[in-house]
């Protein structure tokens, strides 16, 4: 659970020390916009962007039943994150496991890439499909959700 959080606070570290050496030279507004900026960077790649992750076995058990793909993903990572904004509310409608909180969900990853950890892997099926096109993703989804 830390270290989905250490990019994050990274950022919010950054932040505090860009705006306190703009507020030294003068300029509380840009240190206030750049703060503000490393904020939203901080906001963007902690897992809070993300829907309620659950845990791989669970998420298996609900795609057999509903037929919804499964992501696996990790925080701090921008093809994720780019895969989440593009679904928008869509994303709602996958089951999302992070695979730092959960190891069946990296052994699963592992598993279906060949031994590497890259996410965003969508299962749909069984089948794997790694950092596949987001509108893609849109298109399997089931009509009737």
């Amino acid at each position: 659970m830390a270290r989905a959080w250490i990019l994050p606070m990274l950022f919010v570290v950054v932040g505090v020390l860009v705006a306190a050496a703009r507020i030294a030279a003068g300029s509380p507004v840009a240190a206030a916009v750049s703060l503000l900026l490393f904020v939203l960077l901080a906001g963007l790649y902690s897992p809070l962007v993300f829907p309620r992750s659950i845990g791989a076995v669970e998420a298996q058990r609900r795609s057999a039943v509903d037929a919804r793909p499964i992501v696996y993903w990790r925080p701090g990572c921008k093809y994720c994150l780019r895969l989440r904004m593009r679904l928008g509310r869509d994303a709602r409608r996958l089951h999302w496991v992070n695979i730092w909180r959960d190891p069946a969900g990296a052994a699963a990853v592992r598993a279906a890439t060949g031994g590497d950890e890259t996410v965003p892997t969508v299962v749909l099926a069984g089948r794997p499909y790694v950092n596949p096109d987001p509108a893609w993703v849109r298109g399997q989804l089931p009509r009737s959700t």
